[in-house]
């Protein structure tokens, strides 16, 4: 039996998880719990898994978590704020801790935890593309696994499997095309947030939907997957998949290509990083390729989705860059989604942020350049909104 310790408990990728815990306790304990602000599912997850110890980010909420615990015996430890989070990350009864924060806020709490000889289950992917150059030397120094649990690199890494180091020649990572695939370029001035909220395949939380939708999920994950498999920017290509059956690919040096398909399901990566090297034998429901019929492929197109090109530009400038884009992204999209600016001016803010940010990019920066860049970045498209929201109204 696995013990686990979950950040991010009551989103997407936490609550999956805790639906695997459930359904394997035989495989799973859970032993620590962090959350952001929901007190009330957190309370649930307190009741139903019983944790050691649990954390809120929000620490004006943790009366409130007391309170709706109060009669449970034992009581778990209950911390509040980052470092409450960052105790969770290093519990010393878990052997796995899962990353299900979203954005750079999960950097911090990971570190902790490979500091602390826990395996990592990756799901959040701002953990390597803003901070691989410190996250990579400690994985290394701790010795511990780092994990993929999202859908594309857990795909890659399940086809390397067996694979000799020489063997890659290329991967090509698969996407959905999100909320807006099928939409003329000239209509994407006028979108608004629930309709880039409306994902065609994956249930998601909002911010990762709102990245599919402009494609900087894939820039990103092209990223990622350059620091977790070791692969240059020239081997790893963007395909649109429609379906969403196909996770990602991996091509060989002879030309054999080797893919992971399954549904649209994220317990699926969730449960194999979980479960590595095993493979625990699931009820859900078979892939049926009769029923599937027919799986599309076509190029994406760059004019509509210049996010991609902005990530291989950041990924190949290196130092902190990568940690600029995922900032200036991060604070982009939550303007978005809090109607302050257009869909389109998303892409506009990380581009100007990137090009500002040139001049003082740092090729080997340390932990403290990292998070300066980050709230260098932040604050730089909060500045530059000003402008765009002053215009628009």
């Amino acid at each position: 039996m696995k013990a686990l310790s979950l950040l991010g408990s009551t989103g997407s990728i936490g609550t999956q998880t805790l639906d695997i815990a459930a359904q394997y306790p035989d495989q799973f304990r859970i032993v620590g719990l962090a959350a952001g602000r929901n007190v009330e599912l957190l309370a649930q997850q307190v009741r139903q898994f019983r944790p050691l110890i649990v954390a809120l980010s929000d620490a004006d909420k943790l009366p409130e978590l007391k309170a709706a615990i109060a009669d449970l015996s034992p009581q778990p430890t209950l911390l509040a704020g980052q470092e409450g989070v960052i105790e969770v990350a290093r519990c010393a009864e878990a052997d796995v801790v899962v990353t299900g924060i979203v954005g750079c806020a999960g950097l911090l709490p990971t570190i902790a935890a490979i500091k602390a000889g826990k395996d990592i289950a990756l799901a959040n992917k701002e953990t390597l593309i803003a901070g691989a150059p410190v996250v990579l030397p400690l994985v290394k120094q701790y010795g511990v696994k780092l994990l993929p649990a999202d859908s594309e690199h857990s795909a890659i890494f399940q086809c390397l499997q067996g694979v000799p180091k020489s063997g890659l020649r290329r991967i090509l990572l698969t996407a959905s095309g999100g909320s807006f695939r099928d939409l003329p370029i000239e209509k994407l001035a006028q979108v608004t947030v629930a309709d880039a909220l409306k994902h065609p395949n994956w249930t998601m939380g909002r911010k990762i939907t709102i990245d599919s939708a402009t494609l900087m999920n894939k820039g990103l994950e092209v990223i990622e997957a350059h620091y977790l498999f070791g692969v240059e920017y020239d081997q790893i290509a963007i395909v649109i998949h429609p379906q969403s059956i196909i996770h990602s690919l991996i091509e060989l040096e002879d030309t054999s290509v080797l893919a992971q398909l399954g549904w649209a399901d994220m317990r699926l990566p969730l449960l194999y990083a979980l479960s590595y090297p095993d493979r625990i034998a699931t009820n859900w429901e078979p892939l049926d390729l009769v029923k599937i019929g027919s799986l599309t492929f076509r190029e994406p197109d760059h004019e509509k989705y210049p996010c991609m090109q902005l990530a291989y530009a950041a990924g190949r400038a290196a130092g902190c860059m990568p940690a600029v884009l995922n900032a200036a992204n991060e604070q982009a999209v939550a303007l978005f989604l809090d109607e302050k600016i257009r869909f389109l001016d998303i892409p506009r803010l990380i581009e100007q942020t990137c090009d500002r940010y040139q001049s003082q990019n740092r090729p080997d920066p340390s932990l403290e350049d990292i998070l300066a860049a980050d709230d260098w970045a932040r604050q730089n498209v909060l500045t530059a909104s000003q402008a765009l929201i002053a215009a628009t109204h």
